[in-house]
């Protein structure tokens, strides 16, 4: 294990024990088929947020892509999995982004008291909203491990963390917490 790979697992330790990794809730799917069957001793990177992928112009930073590739790597590192650039038995991808979502304003057809042609009070037929809509950020950090000869899916697993506003440390500290509990759920 390198110098870094030491470095960011006792970072990754002590964030989690100043930040509550028990607090992050982890959602993971295993093919268990394929997961008996494969042992991901070495591994490559799926890809990456470059060239012409279209999430450059909307959710990919390439600092925390970056800051996430690092956490991923040490998580693999205390695995047992060797990174390499080329004949690996697994695949790792991943994902990092934030999405507004709209729920709770579902809208009606029905019979009552409203405004009529007039902007007046009026009694009959009209649409409208159940109470306001329930607007917030969901923000997710996904891994994704693959066989790398068929390119079937062995384990996907992702946790919800905001990394809005966060830059430098505290992003960093934010990534690898995530990670570190992804990693709890690692198959093998």
């Amino acid at each position: 294990m390198t110098m870094r790979a030491i470095r960011t697992a006792l970072v990754t330790a002590l964030t989690c024990a100043l930040a509550g990794c028990a607090t992050l809730y982890v959602t993971s799917t295993v093919n268990p088929t394929l997961t008996r069957a494969i042992q991901c001793r070495t591994v490559a990177w799926a890809g990456s947020f470059s060239g012409a992928n279209p999430l450059l112009t909307t959710i990919a930073n390439p600092v925390n892509e970056s800051l996430l590739r690092n956490a991923i790597s040490a998580q693999l590192g205390t695995k047992g999995a060797q990174l390499v650039s080329a004949n690996a038995d697994c695949l790792i991808g991943y994902g990092i982004g934030a999405r507004n979502v709209i729920e709770g304003a579902y809208p009606y057809w029905g019979w009552g008291w409203g405004w009529g042609p007039r902007w007046g009070p009026a009694w009959g037929p009209g649409w409208g909203w159940y109470g306001p809509p329930d607007v917030y950020r969901e923000s997710i950090i996904a891994v994704d491990l693959y066989d790398a000869h068929s390119r079937q899916a062995l384990w996907h697993a992702y946790v919800h963390q905001d990394l809005f506003g966060l830059t430098g440390q505290k992003a960093e500290q934010s990534i690898d917490a995530a990670v570190a509990a992804i990693f709890t759920k690692y198959p093998g």
